[in-house]
């Protein structure tokens, strides 16, 4: 490599991992944009958390085919990473294969590296027949028309290209190696299990054309990590990078224990309080606003929330295990999750479009991404959040959207209206006095 070259590529390096930082400083933005939520009590339970699921992929493997296949491309990207950390520095220094010294280690390695290749490709292409082929039903469901099913797409063919590259790369080099008495600075390094079977594409080409062709791959393979990389802001991999986080600060309580709002909380003690003096000022009410009841947009959602409609992996896991989704109705927690992102998004754009502040723009979360009709629907079963693979929780921001409508908006469907009557009237869900609860049993 010539010193222009390793200019050039410092440059496109700059621009590629600028461009990166630019884009997680906007999700770090926008996830901020949620109300604040204390996560960092039983730091163990949460390490152990992330570990498990986020690093061990145990709720992956409960599908035993996608979770086996997943798992080959998640060891296959983490490859890549350290397979980056050389060309980066080859790039950079005009070196070749720099990690060459550690012999047999490197051999085993190079070697790993093009097995986990191959795999990744079956793994892949395992993949987009499942989707298009084959039609898996969570796959096929209207969530994912349009964009959604294009960029899942999008995102297998740039892992066939990359690992394609990768290869190709490596079967060049693997010819050039081999040449009688050396050519140029193609030491013999690496092992090469499966690229071997490409090499002899090489025979009968000129040594500079292999050579230029080794250069054509090398370059093509880092801008497409590069470009792989930038891709994951706009995409659903963008739980590549936050499903560790997203584990780690994950709801630690029982599923089902639903969480009560402070303010309602301090309202009830206030009143069971016989000492208490509910007009009396203190330094802790004494500016205090109403807070709003539940949520009705983004903003009113906590910061958790937000970041996991950013890790969602539109998996639909959730949507096929949801009781209501399978009767029919219109709830689907993929498509809350989505719709949040969308709505994230919106909120986002909106915000730099106004240098940093948020003008009103007569749209919500509630309404005019999630309908009330998708709210109500909800069981609170919490199968979304045990299907989840990344320890996403749909229902928590089904909860504070509902709460919203019965609270803030008296909104809630007649038969639930009538129930909250009854229990405020009977102490009972039901329509009939306590004193004449057991009269059935008169009529036996």
């Amino acid at each position: 490599m010539s010193y222009l070259d390793n200019v050039l590529f410092a440059i496109i390096l700059v621009l590629g991992f600028g461009y990166f930082y630019s884009n997680i400083k906007k999700i770090i933005r926008n996830i901020n944009l949620g109300t604040a939520i204390n996560r960092k009590d039983n730091s163990k339970a949460r390490w152990k958390n992330m570990a498990m699921i986020a690093l061990g992929q145990s709720k992956m493997v409960k599908r035993p085919v996608a979770g086996f296949l997943h798992i080959i491309v998640y060891v296959g990207f983490i490859i890549i990473n350290v397979e980056l950390l050389e060309i980066i520095i080859d790039g950079l220094f005009g070196t070749h294969r720099v990690f060459a010294f550690l012999g047999t280690f490197y051999n085993v390695l190079i070697g790993s590296f093009e097995i986990l290749a191959l795999l990744v490709l079956v793994a892949v292409f395992t993949f987009w027949t499942r989707r298009n082929i084959i039609k898996l039903k969570r796959f096929a469901n209207k969530d994912l028309a349009g964009s959604p099913k294009k960029d899942a797409n999008y995102i297998l063919y740039f892992e066939v290209v990359l690992m394609s590259l990768f290869l190709l790369m490596n079967a060049s080099d693997l010819h050039l190696q081999n040449i009688p008495g050396g050519f140029s600075h193609f030491i013999k390094a690496g092992s090469f299990p499966i690229s071997h079977f490409i090499e002899p594409l090489f025979n009968g080409t000129s040594n500079e054309l292999v050579m230029l062709l080794n250069e054509f791959f090398w370059w093509l393979h880092i801008i497409g990590i590069l470009i792989f990389m930038n891709y994951l802001y706009f995409s659903k991999h963008l739980h590549i990078l936050l499903a560790f986080p997203n584990t780690y600060f994950a709801d630690l309580n029982p599923k089902g224990q639903l969480n009560n709002l402070e303010s309602v909380t301090n309202e009830v003690k206030l009143m069971m309080d016989p000492n208490a003096d509910p007009y009396a000022v203190t330094p802790a009410n004494e500016n205090a606003v109403p807070s709003k009841f539940g949520a009705s947009d983004i903003q009113d959602l906590n910061w958790v929330q937000l970041m996991n409609a950013y890790t969602c992996t539109e998996c639909g896991r959730c949507t096929s295990a949801c009781p209501a989704n399978i009767t029919g109705k219109k709830l689907s927690p993929r498509k809350i999750m989505m719709a949040t992102r969308d709505r994230i998004e919106e909120v986002g754009k909106n915000i730099d479009a106004n240098k940093g502040v948020f003008m009103p723009d007569n749209k919500s979360l509630l309404n005019d991404y999630i309908t009330p009709e998708e709210l109500w629907a909800c069981t609170s079963c919490n199968a979304c959040v045990e299907e989840c693979p990344v320890n996403i929780s749909p229902l928590s921001i089904i909860i504070d959207m509902r709460r919203y409508l019965v609270m803030e908006q008296s909104a809630a469907p007649t038969p639930i209206n009538a129930m909250m009557t009854n229990i405020e009237n009977n102490g009972a869900p039901w329509q009939y006095n306590q004193q004449d609860r057991l009269n059935w049993k008169n009529e036996i």
